[in-house]
């Protein structure tokens, strides 16, 4: 069964070197995907961090939007 986490990680390192943090999941046969706390990844996203396009693909068929960085 397949079952992905969304992980913040460096792309200039291989994946086999790990992640720096969980930010949620994706089930693919629930369709249910999560993210844990979006002021925390909108404090990523404004310093510079990009999402990968299947990300951006989830969050925009879940309607998920980031709150303003203060």
């Amino acid at each position: 069964m397949a079952f992905f986490r969304v992980v913040l990680t460096d792309h200039t390192k291989a994946s086999k070197h790990g992640y720096k943090e969980v930010l949620g999941f994706y089930n693919p046969f629930t369709k249910e995907f999560k993210l844990k706390d979006l002021a925390k990844i909108a404090t990523f996203v404004s310093h510079g961090v990009q999402f990968s396009p299947r990300v951006e693909k989830l969050m925009k068929a879940n309607d998920i939007t980031l709150p303003a960085v203060k």
